[in-house]
């Protein structure tokens, strides 16, 4: 089974591995060389150990029709399997809460999007929820999501020129100010149904610095 390396000061980001649509392989590969620790969600697990790949934690409801945790537990050995019935909650919610109770300063996650609609956009949004407690990063084959803070934070980071930059609002974000962007925002105002900032980008290599004062924001990286 592929393995990941141990680091024990949780420095470096957990992951979570969901049960939405797969992504590339080269990007889990990447995603587990970062991660010193893996949770894999629910019924996820079958297509985890298909590829090999050695978790952590199990966590979940376990809804799903046979999953065999005796089995699991061989297969996986050591894994910490955790019953989480709780269903005013998603397993991805579920997860980030029991990472942030092991004091874990970040997550990726994996997995979250590209089958039902209803539960990637609740896996998105949930980004939003868990923003203040622990620093969040979503991928996918074709974006990177990150739920970004209002003043006084402000979020820089160097881009190559023409990188692909979206500005999502959820529902609204005031006070937008961006430089090094193609189409820069000065005091801008982005809100669902009225305008968003889609296909925005880096203008030149070199840094991208955003910052905005109300709302709630979500900055993509997309490729095609």
């Amino acid at each position: 089974m592929s393995s990941h390396h141990i680091v024990k000061d949780k420095q470096e980001p957990a992951l979570i591995i969901a049960n939405g649509a797969s992504c590339k392989f080269e990007l889990l590969q990447q995603l587990l060389g970062w991660s010193p620790f893996v949770v894999v969600l629910d019924g996820a697990i079958r297509r985890v150990s298909d590829l090999g790949i050695k978790v952590d934690v199990l966590l979940g409801d376990f809804d799903e029709d046979e999953i065999e945790t005796g089995q699991i537990e061989k297969d996986q050995f050591p894994i910490e399997i955790i019953h989480t019935p709780d269903q005013n909650k998603t397993d991805l919610e579920k997860g980030i809460e029991f990472l942030i109770e092991r004091g874990f300063p970040a997550v990726n996650i994996v997995w979250a999007t590209g089958q039902r609609m209803d539960h990637s956009l609740a896996n998105v949004f949930n980004l939003i929820k868990y923003k203040d407690q622990i620093k969040l990063v979503m991928f996918d084959d074709n974006s990177k999501i990150i739920p970004l803070n209002a003043l006084p934070q402000t979020f820089e980071k160097w881009y190559e020129a023409g990188s692909v930059i979206s500005l999502i609002p959820l529902p609204s974000a005031k006070g937008i100010y961006t430089t090094n962007l193609k189409y820069n925002l000065k005091d801008g105002i982005l809100e669902i149904g009225v305008q968003l900032g889609n296909s925005n980008e880096a203008e030149t290599s070199g840094i991208v610095s955003l910052s905005y004062e109300t709302g709630e924001l979500l900055l993509l990286e997309c490729t095609d």
